[in-house]
């Protein structure tokens, strides 16, 4: 029986793929900063699904937290067969609004951390000569739109990258770009969603479908959903100035109030 580790998993795209990859008989380990969730999850997943759950407890903005999960990703004798770096938040408020040091956590969460855990999980698969990598960054990271895009942006070129230079290794990687999903994401960046249309919004689960499917196809670059496929076509050929001014007053238009 093969074995996921999934970062941010009490909630939203990582529940989801938790829930999924439970179902289909993966093992877990699951990884938040909040042990009570996670213990509730695990026992959940495991009742249901007859799976075992294993349990980290780590917030992945410190280094400790960071080396914890690095850890368990470079155990041989109890291999992760699939890594989804999912965690990650959103910080309310323009740039030079929003506190430098809150600034500093989204990146070593967004860009550290997958780095580092990224690198622990290939260099065991390597060894194995099979496994995926699924790091989850963002639509936003196509679109000149602030320190969350631009961190989500080092996300897709990182992984696309290393699934070059890893081609032929038996490791897979890829980079899932999801548009807006019902999660806890903006309620717990304090952003407002009343007035994002609903065609915008997609399914966890459907999303979480399309990106497994993505992955066992050999895709490096996961958007999966034809509605934002649409739109990432259009950003393609938009000129970079233009594009920059359509997505402030986007973003002004259906981010944070």
């Amino acid at each position: 029986m093969t074995t996921a580790l999934i970062t941010g998993s009490t909630a939203g795209i990582g529940a989801a793929f938790a829930r999924r990859l439970a179902a289909d008989g993966h093992d877990l380990v699951l990884v938040a900063r909040d042990g009570n969730r996670l213990r509730e999850q695990a026992t959940e997943l495991h009742d249901r699904h007859g799976i075992e759950a294993e349990v980290l407890t780590a917030d992945l903005a410190t280094d400790d937290g960071i080396e914890t999960v690095a850890r368990r990703l470079s155990d041989l004798r109890n291999p992760v067969d699939l890594l989804v770096n999912n965690a990650g938040f959103g910080n309310k408020g323009r740039y030079l609004d929003v506190p430098m040091a809150d600034e500093l956590r989204m990146l070593k969460v967004h860009c550290e951390a997958v780095l580092r855990l990224t690198s622990a999980a290939s260099e065991a698969m390597r060894t194995r000569g099979r496994g995926g990598i699924v790091n989850v960054a963002s639509v936003a990271a196509f679109v000149p739109r602030g320190t969350y895009g631009a961190s989500k942006a080092w996300v897709v070129q990182f992984t696309q990258g290393a699934a070059r230079d890893l081609a032929g290794s038996g490791v897979r990687l890829m980079a899932l770009c999801p548009g807006f999903v019902r999660t806890e994401f903006h309620e717990r960046a304090g952003m407002g969603t009343d007035n994002i249309p609903n065609w915008m919004w997609l399914d966890a689960d459907k999303l979480v479908a399309s990106a497994l499917a993505d992955l066992a196809r050999g895709k490096t670059l996961s958007v999966p959903d034809p509605r934002y496929k649409a739109l990432m076509g259009v950003v393609k050929v938009t000129p970079r100035a233009l594009l920059g001014g359509i997505s402030s007053r986007t973003g002004r238009k259906y981010g944070p109030r």
